[in-house]
């Protein structure tokens, strides 16, 4: 008789466990109950923090450090990672360039730069990957990736020849675009670049518009972020021949989507589907009984895009059953329902303080499933 496979393939629990430390705890739970089954690990994550960790531990990979340029100029360590075929290598924006790298007295999207991604980029390329894969969530930036661009070899002149200053404030005086030295290698690599927003570069539903104020940006500053967002569009089309002003997605991270694709051979790709594909989450879960995933929280907006849904649309349309644990059951979970989740359960035990639930997310997952695997015995 076949043992048992369970597939488990959770996202991390934010601020409490990494994807892989979920995967742990919720095999050490189901093992209590079949202790002969069979258990795939498949670490997960959406695009957004997390993503490199998981990749990294899914393909059995390596986690490196690297000193780069911080938004504001300061030196910051970042983590990059090596996928398990040793040509591929997956970066997270924010590790260089985030939004928590900044504080409310001093974040400034006029002068914040992406410049030490563009570091990121150029370690990879130094290590001879021949496909980048990069989340570009959880940005301080607004410079449509001038910086990024900067630090692999572009100039940004204004109308006197001299280097326009890092951020996106500057590039209302942007005249000229100077590509010569622009690394060569990034016309011979791939990068597949995480996004999940579909804002265009300008206007009402641009960067600056609608990102620009979590970041510092006054309703003044939104303006001129904006229109220097928009001559910076209207000279990379005249010099370059790109028109990225209103490609879907290119105003995420504060225009780094743009960036990726005037510089790059980029290509814009939801970030639940890059980790799937890389982590081979269909090929694992076909032999698999019963599926788990999970998350931080649950609710209505999972459907969009979230770790669990992709999960579960995956595993149903190979007929399998999905059970979705988490720390948090928000409103409109009963959505779910009709997109391949057929059961969440929550971890929490009770009342508790935040902290107390964060350093016990091990043990409450653990319980939780062991629970689960319990009313699946009996039910045979």
């Amino acid at each position: 008789m076949r043992e048992t496979t369970f597939v488990l393939a959770p996202d991390s629990f934010k601020e409490s466990m990494t994807a892989k430390e979920v995967c742990i705890a919720m095999e050490k739970g189901l093992r209590k109950v079949y202790p002969e089954a069979n258990y795939i690990h498949v670490p997960m994550a959406d695009g957004g923090e997390g993503t490199v960790q998981s990749l990294v531990d899914a393909s059995g990979g390596e986690l490196f450090e690297k000193e780069v340029t911080g938004p504001l100029g300061q030196p910051v360590i970042a983590k990059y990672g090596m996928l398990g075929d040793g040509m591929t290598a997956a970066i997270e924006m924010a590790s260089a360039s985030g939004i928590h790298y900044v504080t409310k007295e001093t974040k400034n999207p006029l002068v914040t730069t992406t410049y030490g991604t563009g570091e990121l980029i150029r370690e990879c390329l130094d290590r001879g990957v021949k496909k980048i894969l990069i989340g570009i969530g959880g940005s301080a930036t607004n410079d449509g990736g001038a910086g990024m661009a900067e630090a692999l070899g572009a100039k940004f002149l204004d109308a006197e020849g001299s280097e326009l200053p890092r951020g996106g404030g500057s590039l209302d005086r942007l005249a000229r675009i100077d590509v010569a030295l622009l690394d060569p290698r990034l016309q011979q690599v791939e990068l597949i670049v995480a996004c999940d927003v579909t804002n265009p570069l300008c206007g009402e539903t641009g960067a600056s518009r609608v990102f620009g104020p979590q970041k510092g940006a006054t309703p003044d500053m939104v303006a001129h972020l904006d229109a220097a967002l928009g001559r910076y569009a209207d000279i990379v089309k005249e010099q370059l021949g790109k028109d990225v002003r209103d490609v879907p997605g290119a105003g995420a991270a504060g225009g780094l989507g743009a960036g990726l694709l005037i510089f790059t051979q980029a290509k814009l790709q939801k970030g639940i589907e890059i980790v799937i594909e890389y982590t081979g989450l269909k090929d694992k879960i076909a032999d698999a009984d019963l599926v788990f995933t999970g998350e931080g929280g649950i609710d209505f907006q999972t459907k969009f895009g979230k770790t669990p849904y992709g999960v579960a649309k995956v595993a149903k349309e190979a007929g399998k059953r999905v059970i979705a644990v988490a720390g948090y059951i928000g409103e409109g979970i009963d959505t779910l329902y009709a997109e391949g989740i057929d059961a969440v359960f929550g971890i929490v035990p009770g009342a508790s303080e935040l902290d107390k639930l964060l350093a016990e997310g091990p043990q409450n997952v653990e319980r939780t499933c062991e629970n689960i695997a319990r009313v699946l015995k009996f039910n045979g």
